[in-house]
């Protein structure tokens, strides 16, 4: 299952261009929102439906890789995603009006999913638990490349080369990650000719998955926490340009800015482990988030905070989604081996379902002040915070022995 000697930086390099294909199908083409309303004759609002099919796709998509991850091995599934995102792709920039662009940014998610699956997957075959979660560390590390380069990439080939541009690049992305995944990634996992690939047996085999305690705790803790982002990505252009009413570049500014928090915590938590456990960081991440978004909140209600006050309470939010999120994927996955890919998949399914309900809730509540952006920030992160505490109790209960 692991190789005994093999390169773990250019390891880690490869699977971290997987992890970042999605997110930077995601960043590049927000700033483009306006050309593209413009350009295909249509609203705003109605091009960021192609975001929602996305996230939606993104979910789906997920639970479909799992299985065959597990029966096939890592590599095949992987280049059928791949070749899938690249031809949804050029359709996404051949396409001449907003609901063909939603179907073929729908198929798009369904392909480029797998790349981030089979990231998460490989992950465990080839680290513990207390590696996965340093692993996962530095992935997020290249993953925040993405928040920090991609609109402002995005935003310059719209303003030049129009915004087919941005689905071009993100073609040509998709190549490049492909031809890194056929020459520099190996794959030593065993395919599980055992791994049925019957729906009935699909679902059995997730929902065996799911009864699994140490799972569902984190994976579920783990996952409501981060749907604090999605909620935060849904409201930032709200919060930023239309509240606070800082320019477009002003915005792309404090975008990277509070993504550096993110990024800067998840390293942090690299030298963090080599001091405490997987569990003590987690919960002590969720506490953060639920004590940031409380000041958030209050500071809100009474209008304390202004923009200064608003940049440093949600620069530590996130900072505490940088320590929470890896740690949680870690011990999630540490109970799965010969199943680790459909284990992957459905933490990725979690991530995304309750990350794109949040950001329907933002849009639900259609949130143009910032009490109600504060108050799904608080129950998110207060929620997380409950389950971790019910479900570590469960744990203990049966003798495990968290990480």
């Amino acid at each position: 299952m692991r190789e005994k000697t093999f390169n773990k930086t250019s390891l880690i390099l490869v699977l971290g261009s997987l992890t970042a294909l999605g997110p930077f199908s995601i960043d590049m083409y927000l700033p483009a929102f306006p050309k593209m309303a413009e350009g295909l004759g249509t609203t705003v609002p109605q091009i960021a439906m192609s975001l929602s099919s996305y996230f939606i796709g993104l979910a789906a998509g997920q639970l479909f890789y799992g299985p065959f991850l597990d029966r096939f091995g890592r590599k095949p599934p992987l280049y059928m995603g791949l070749f899938i995102y690249i031809l949804a792709s050029i359709a996404c920039g051949f396409s001449k009006s907003v609901e063909t662009l939603v179907v073929f940014r729908f198929v798009q998610a369904i392909g480029g999913c797998a790349a981030g699956v089979t990231a998460m997957a490989m992950v465990r075959d080839y680290f513990s638990p207390q590696e996965s979660a340093k692993v996962l560390s530095l992935l997020i590390l290249i993953l925040g490349l993405s928040p920090l380069l991609a609109p402002t990439i995005g935003g310059l080939l719209s303003t030049h080369l129009g915004w087919q541009s941005l689905f071009w690049a993100l073609t040509g992305l998709g190549v490049f990650v492909l031809s890194l995944a056929i020459f520099f990634l190996p794959s030593l996992y065993i395919p599980n000719k055992d791994h049925s690939l019957h729906p009935f047996k699909i679902v059995g085999n997730y929902w065996q998955i799911l009864k699994n305690p140490r799972f569902y705790a984190y994976s579920l803790a783990g996952s409501i926490g981060f749907s604090g982002l999605f909620a935060y990505l849904a409201a930032s252009p709200t919060i930023f340009m239309e509240i606070f009413r800082v320019s477009e570049q002003t915005y792309g500014f404090i975008f990277a800015l509070l993504a550096s928090g993110l990024i800067g915590a998840s390293q942090i938590n690299v030298v963090l482990l080599k001091r405490f456990n997987n569990t003590t960081i987690l919960r002590a991440g969720l506490i953060g988030m639920f004590s940031m978004a409380t000041i958030f909140f209050i500071g809100t209600y009474f209008d304390l905070l202004g923009l200064p006050g608003t940049l440093v309470v949600l620069f530590l939010y996130l900072s505490c989604v940088g320590f929470s999120n890896p740690n949680a994927a870690a011990l999630a996955l540490a109970p799965f081996a010969r199943n680790a890919g459909s284990a992957a998949a459905m933490i990725g399914f979690l991530q995304m379902a309750l990350g794109a309900l949040t950001s329907v809730l933002i849009g639900i509540l259609k949130a143009q002040q910032l009490l109600p952006i504060a108050g799904v920030f608080v129950g998110t992160s207060a929620l997380a915070v409950c389950v971790l505490t019910l479900g570590t109790k469960r744990i203990n209960k049966d003798g495990q022995t968290p990480h």
